[in-house]
């Protein structure tokens, strides 16, 4: 249990937004960047205690996403950077196509794929983590719904899991949104994450988040979330 908590922590320090943002913490919204568009971040997860589910640690996961036109956009994270224990260092190309969108209605659809290559440390060859979601803006709340499917090892050893992802961000002006997000299940990646976004400039995006696990939350299953983007267009 501990080691699949780790690997969440590292996994979904995820998961974002700028003028397109791409997750709003761990749940992937229906944005996608321009072609030629750029965005960086840096996503880091700590607990400062420990407690019998999740001990103490602090993780580091970078990412770049690039868009390629026709609505779609790819990228890769890098995470497995873990304190304290052995780094399991993995790298997640990404690859997301908004297929659908109506601006009249403000509705949008989006599919998308992780692929997970372990490197270093490897508990398993190869995995894959997709989804599909759709988005409904009404006044400056969007809603975002859909559902998931990770093989096996990506969520939990040697299992296969599948379940729902939710999300909702409230605008309250142009530098500040309340937002949480939801992975369901009792697994590795099965966290409930409210929080704010704070963006200080057009280019800079802070997120600021508390993840709260689905399973043992009251034993110590809960962790910060703290991610910094960058556009550079």
């Amino acid at each position: 249990m501990i080691k699949q908590l780790f690997f969440v922590a590292i996994l979904f320090g995820s998961s974002v937004f700028v003028s397109a943002q791409q997750t709003i913490f761990n749940v992937p919204t229906t944005d996608v960047l321009g072609q030629g568009k750029v965005y960086v971040e840096l996503d880091a997860s700590f607990k400062t205690n420990n407690q019998s589910a999740l001990r103490r640690f602090s993780s580091f996961v970078p990412r770049f996403v690039v868009g390629v036109g026709g609505n779609v956009e790819v990228g890769l994270n890098v995470t497995g950077n873990i304190q304290p224990g052995a780094d399991s260092t993995t790298l997640v190309p990404t690859v997301k196509w908004k297929f659908y969108e109506n601006e009249k209605k403000d509705t949008a659809l989006i599919a998308g794929t992780n692929f997970y290559i372990p490197v270093r440390n490897r508990g398993y060859h190869a995995g894959t983590y997709s989804y599909l979601a759709v988005s409904k803006t009404i006044n400056k709340t969007r809603l975002t719904a859909g559902g998931y499917v990770a093989s096996k090892n990506v969520f939990a050893a040697k299992a296969l899991r599948s379940g729902g992802q939710f999300g909702i961000e409230q605008t309250i002006n142009s530098k500040f949104t309340v937002a949480a997000d939801w992975i369901t299940g009792r697994h590795a990646s099965g966290y409930f994450t409210p929080g704010f976004i704070y963006k200080p400039t057009s280019k800079v995006t802070t997120y600021w988040a508390y993840s709260i696990g689905n399973a043992d939350a009251s034993r110590g299953n809960h962790y910060f979330l703290f991610e910094l983007g960058y556009n550079f267009n």
